[in-house]
This record gives structure tokens, sequence and C-alpha cells, in this order.
């Protein structure tokens, strides 16, 4: 596979003018550099420092996430590292300590894998009362391809211990101050088993800085958090890490308990899965949309390492529901995105809902399950739409003959690309160059046009 190396390279570049002798460069350095080189474009920011960026919903509408859409997550500044001078230190319960260069790793046999990661916290921002951490809402999830040498080959490579039971992955994003380092526990059956892939691409191309750039874990069907990104050691060890983001972090109740509860660390597990969800990503939440055509209502179903059996919509409020169409791309460890053809008959406000089943029987509920770390919301999606009234379309179409195309062809007005924000600044515009429309009209138009 032939990978594009230019943003690399201009990365590097400016991190070797900015370090000296060390595989990093300093805090305040790689930190501006970072936010430098990764592009936050559409994504929305939730951290500019950490770097905490979220995909919005309403953008995820292919089954492979493109990188600059894809979420960012990140507990610590991002790190600026030399690829030139990075190792992979994999050491503890093994026969051979392993010292590993990445060019090492890319001539190790590669496999390519689609996999959706979701961040542990995403729907946060839903969770009543509110916990403390990012307020995530829709979009800390995506999928990839990623490409990789498999976890367990390199753990053969170094003789793994029969001792060892688990992981430790660490990676080079440190906290400034007294900060703990960001070390995370992965069961050595997974680490053997679970298809966990040492990650040196994503979509074909290497990782960018913000996605873990050398080389970062992707251990499929578990929550995010364990794709250690940035990744320099692994340590198998014959006991879990004693660090507070596996001892105290990343942990959900043994049982529900009420919201707003304090839960004493011993009363709590480890995430080790992700729950079954869906998300309606189109139509986009406060679309307008015309009585009587067809709307196709879609969006993305899945449920960690289960696949999903069923998607339902809802579009009255959930008292009737029925199964959306699948789409062909598949995977173990992926998403499916779904379909379904809605026409709308009643004017006014509607709301769509989804819910997921998946094959082990499990079906996403009315609410998510409050937890004192926000963790794992999947409760059931809603979209809100407002469907137009025959008359309103009616009065629109008539208006728009008798004001707007006394000027201008009705081919030009359809051409427009824009939304309700955009057709009131171009109906601003008209009217102050002379255009004889009331402030009713303005507004029927622009309900009518962004539709």
């Amino acid at each position: 596979m032939t990978f594009s190396a230019v943003s690399r390279r201009r990365f590097l570049g400016a991190a070797l003018r900015a370090g000296a002798g060390s595989a990093l460069v300093g805090v305040d350095a790689l930190a501006a550099l970072a936010q430098q080189v990764v592009s936050q474009g559409p994504l929305i920011v939730h951290s500019a420092r950490p770097q905490d960026l979220e995909t919005p919903s309403h953008l995820l509408t292919s089954w492979i996430t493109p990188n600059e859409l894809f979420y960012v997550r990140s507990h610590f500044f991002t790190p600026a590292v030399r690829e030139e001078m990075w190792t992979l230190q994999v050491d503890g319960e093994v026969d051979a300590p392993l010292t590993l260069t990445i060019d090492g790793l890319t001539r190790m046999p590669s496999t390519t894998t689609p996999v959706t990661l979701e961040c542990a916290g995403n729907g946060r921002g839903y969770h009543n009362p509110p916990v403390a951490g990012v307020q995530w809402r829709k979009g800390a999830v995506g999928t990839a391809r990623w490409t990789g040498v498999p976890l367990v080959e390199v753990l053969k490579k170094a003789g793994i211990k029969s001792t060892a039971q688990f992981v430790w992955m660490d990676g080079a994003d440190t906290g400034l101050g007294r900060a703990p380092d960001f070390v995370r526990s992965l069961p050595i059956d997974k680490a053997i088993n679970g298809d966990a892939l040492l990650a040196y691409a994503m979509n074909g191309v290497r990782l960018a800085p913000e996605h873990g750039f050398p080389l970062r874990v992707i251990v499929p069907g578990w929550e995010g958090a364990y794709s250690v990104k940035w990744l320099t050691r692994l340590t198998a060890s014959d006991r879990d890490h004693p660090g507070p983001f596996v001892a105290t972090s990343y942990r959900i109740p043994r049982y529900p308990v009420q919201p707003g509860s304090i839960v004493r660390t011993a009363d709590t597990v480890p995430i080790r899965s992700l729950a079954v969800k869906s998300i309606i990503t189109s139509p986009r939440d406060g679309t307008i949309v015309a009585h009587a055509r067809e709307v196709t209502i879609s969006g993305f179903a899945w449920s960690g390492e289960n696949e999903i059996e069923r998607v339902d919509v809802s579009t009255d409020r959930g008292r009737t529901w029925f199964p959306a169409q699948l789409g062909a791309d598949r995977a173990r460890y992926a998403w499916r995105q779904f379909t379904f053809s809605w026409i709308p008959m009643d004017a006014g406000p509607q709301h769509l809902l989804s819910r997921a089943i998946d094959a082990s029987g499990r079906t996403q509920p009315l609410t998510g399950e409050w937890n004192p770390g926000g963790y794992l919301w999947n409760g059931l999606d809603q979209v809100s739409v407002m469907v137009d009234s025959p008359l309103d379309t009616t009065r629109a179409g008539e208006v728009l003959k008798t004001r707007c195309t006394v000027c201008h062809s009705r081919d030009l007005i359809e051409a427009q690309r824009l939304d309700a924000e955009g057709w009131r600044g171009e109906l601003a515009k008209m009217t102050g160059w002379g255009a004889q429309l009331t402030p009713d009209e303005i507004e029927l138009l622009i309900a009518h046009l962004a539709r």
C-alpha cells in the first residue's frame, strides 16, 4: 500500500525546527504545532487544548467516515512525534523484549479492517442530571478502514508468557503538572483473540497527528479509550494497571443507580463493550420537508462486538414502528447504515425516532441509563422536522412567481444550495434592492426555498 506523506512531512519539518534531540518537542511547542496542523473544519470544537472535536451528525452520510470528518478525542495535548526517533517498546511478561521502529512494523504482514470507534462519553450531553466531562452529543463516533499489524503477532514475536493477564498500553501524550499518565489496560484474551490492531494507516493514508501518528491501537467492538493513540509502549503484566484511567475512570455501576447517586468505585466495573445504538443523520434536525413528498430517513446503527439485526423507525413519536432497510456494506465491527422512505401527510412539527436491535436481542432503550461518568448513552434517537402545509406550499409558489421571477429565472433560483439563513441573507439583499415583500412573505419564502 502507498501512503500519502505530504502532510506528515510538513508536520515533521515543523517539529524538527521546534525541537532538539528527543523524540518529542516541548509541551507548548507541540500544542501550537498540533493546532496548526489539524484542520478543525466543520467539526464542533468542545475543546481546542486538548483537542476534543465532534462530527456534526448530519455530516455522517457515508459508511466509511472521511478522515477530515472523523471525531477527535484527546486527554492531553497532541504530541509532536519524530517518526525517525520513535520506537515501540514491548516488555514485561515476555521472553524477548522488543524495540520496534515504524519501518519494522510496516514490513510485518498487515491487515486492513473497518472498525467503528465510539467515545465512551458519546451522548454525555443528554444525561440528566448533568455529569462532568466533554458534553458530547451524537457525533463522537465514526468508522474507518484501519491498516496495521495484528497485536497478537507482536506479542507472539516478543514471546508472551502464560503469566500475562493484561497488556498495558501507553502513548506519547503526557499531562501537565501532576496529571497522571494516560495508560489503558487490555485483558490478554481480547489482546490475543479480539482482532486488536496496531494501526499506522487510516482510510489508506498514514495516521494524522490528531488520530495517533505514527501508531495507535485499535480495539474493535470496545469503547474508544482502549484504542490508545501515539503508542510508545506495550507492557505484558500479570495484573491490571493501577492507574486512575483504569482503576477509577471508564467504569460503570454494576447495577442500575438512581440519577445523581454517588457510586463507590468498588461497585463499578470496567467498560468492555459498546451499547446497542442508532442515530438518524438525515434529515437534519430542524429541516423543513414538503407535504406529501417522499423523504428518506437514514442513519447508522452499531452494537460493538454484536451484529445489528434490525433498525426500526417511527414517524409518530413512537406510537408505531416500521423496519428500516439495512445497507449492503457490513463488517463484523462496523456500523450498519439504514434507510426508510416516509411520505409526510400531516403538516406541522413531526418527530422521527430510531431504535436498533442487535443479534443478541439487545434493544435500544427509550432513554440512556444514567451513571456518574456519563458513559454509553444509547437512548432512542430523535430528529424533529417541520412539514410544510399544502396551503403554504401553494402560497409560496405564487409569491415566488409574482415577486421573484420578475428579475430571476426560476431555474436560477432553484439551482441555489442555501439553507434558511442563507436565504434570509439573500432576501434581505433583494428587499434592499427594491423587492416588494412583506415580512410574512419573506418567512414563507425562506421556508419554501430552504426546503
